[in-house]
């Protein structure tokens, strides 16, 4: 406890990071309260049913990224999504277009024009989202919650102009936000947004796993306490999975004569067990929603059935199944062997005992590919692990905390942040906040 005090005592002392602890607090707590603002025109006490409906699924996902804000009909609605997916887009383009592939190679100036290319996607799909969340308000809420059609004459097609206008600029402002944050604060300001919206659930969820344990068994405290034990161990294996690397020796000409070197330094390249992070376990909840489209059926309903319950076997082996498949679809995405070789041979390095260029090329493939197995199956583990928690009596609402995405982003934002804080520290020649070494990130070490 004395270690932990005197930290925080050295965290204040440095006075960049106070400033950009502050400026990032009072960032996040504008976000918060943004969350809470209602559309203008709409009764908030008519939006029970909005709010019930956004509880599982992709749409409590997306709920659960906006902090809430989504079954709250707020103006930061839609949140940072549309940013995430016109981000992956890019990424993805990065990949397969020349165009976007040689701003990759460009540095900060091509860094530079993909954030703009970004932005401008990111308008063009709220254009299409925001239509759309006005379109599903208008079948969830009462129309006598529409005050604004009600009581002040606009026809519908002006307060949907005006709302799609609002949740448009919100996003776009929360977007800001984040970058902010990135620029000025203290972490990546998109993701711990997201984090924010995530921790803002959890008091929710504990008052009401216990209270749905005090009010049904008579030995709730032995069950909560077997319940937070795992919990924790849970939580100590994600944290694991997120650190996991595998590294691989380079060695670094310092002198090179002919086809001789002379001298060299050694440093290492950190392969991550998950270099997807949780983007396998979002597309695969995504296509868990299509047996849904087969349940107006006869012939199809009960294997529609079948594959949504959540709880089930089927749901569950083929959600998992398709967490592995997305798991290394998206590590061969973004983790390139061949741009990493290249990299290799421009700087005068070379894995030692490999040949350069295609062999490196083939070994850097091979120990990802190995790499990633364990790491998927381990990531389609915690992806199930909250319907298992739930078959086990845990309450939904807490049980979404003990693995899934929740838990993902949860860990692998904290880490980062706390990376971040630790080389302020270190850099003043401050303890860190770790005795056993230094914390490693998703960022790898």
């Amino acid at each position: 406890m004395r270690k932990f005090i005197e930290t925080i005592k050295n965290i204040f002392k440095i006075e960049e990071l106070r400033t950009r602890l502050v400026y990032t607090l009072l960032l996040v707590m504008l976000y918060r309260l943004g969350c809470f603002i209602v559309l203008p025109g709409i009764d908030a006490a008519g939006l029970a049913k909005l709010q019930s409906s956004t509880q599982e699924g992709l749409v409590g996902l997306l709920n659960m990224f906006s902090g809430g804000a989504f079954g709250n009909a707020s103006i930061f609605a839609l949140g940072v999504m549309p940013y995430i997916s016109a981000s992956i887009v890019i990424q993805l383009l990065g990949m397969f277009v020349p165009y976007f592939r040689k701003m990759q190679m460009e540095g900060e100036s091509g860094r530079k024009k993909m954030n703009q290319i970004t932005r401008y996607l990111t308008v063009l799909i709220l254009c299409i989202q925001g239509p759309a969340y006005v379109a599903s308000i208008h079948s969830q809420v009462p129309a006598e919650a529409f005050v604004a059609v009600n009581r002040l004459g606009w026809s519908n097609f002006t307060f949907n102009i005006v709302s799609t206008i609002i949740l448009m600029a919100g996003s776009i402002f929360v977007m800001w936000l984040g970058e902010r944050i990135t620029d000025r604060g203290i972490g990546n300001g998109i993701s711990l947004i997201i984090m924010i919206g995530i921790v803002a659930r959890l008091p929710y969820a504990l008052v009401a796993e216990i209270g749905s344990k005090f009010g049904t068994n008579n030995g709730a405290f032995l069950a909560l306490i077997i319940e937070f034990v795992v919990w924790f161990f849970v939580i100590i294996a994600t944290i694991a999975l997120v650190q996991a690397v595998r590294r691989v020796p380079v060695q670094y000409a310092k002198r090179v004569i002919g086809n001789r070197q002379y001298g060299g330094v050694r440093q290492y390249i950190p392969l991550k067990m998950n270099a997807a992070g949780v983007m396998p376990i979002i597309f695969a909840q995504a296509l868990m929603l299509f047996p849904l489209l087969f349940s107006r059926w006869d012939a199809t309903r009960g294997l529609a059935a079948t594959l949504s319950n959540y709880t089930g076997f089927w749901y569950n082996l083929l959600f998992g199944l398709l967490v592995i498949a997305f798991t290394y679809f998206y590590t061969a995405v973004t983790v390139n062997p061949t741009m990493m070789a290249e990299d290799m041979k421009k700087n005068g390095g070379f894995i030692p005992g490999v040949k350069p260029g295609k062999k490196t090329v083939e070994y850097l493939d091979n120990i990802m590919s190995r790499v990633t197995f364990p790491g998927s199956i381990a990531l389609a583990i915690i992806a199930i692990l909250p319907s298992i928690a739930i078959l086990l009596g845990v309450n939904n609402q807490f049980a979404s905390f003990f693995g899934g995405t929740s838990l993902l982003i949860l860990v692998g934002v904290v880490l980062d942040t706390l990376q971040q804080i630790e080389s302020y520290l270190l850099m003043r020649h401050y303890d860190g906040l770790m005795k056993t070494g230094r914390l490693t990130g998703r960022s790898g070490m």
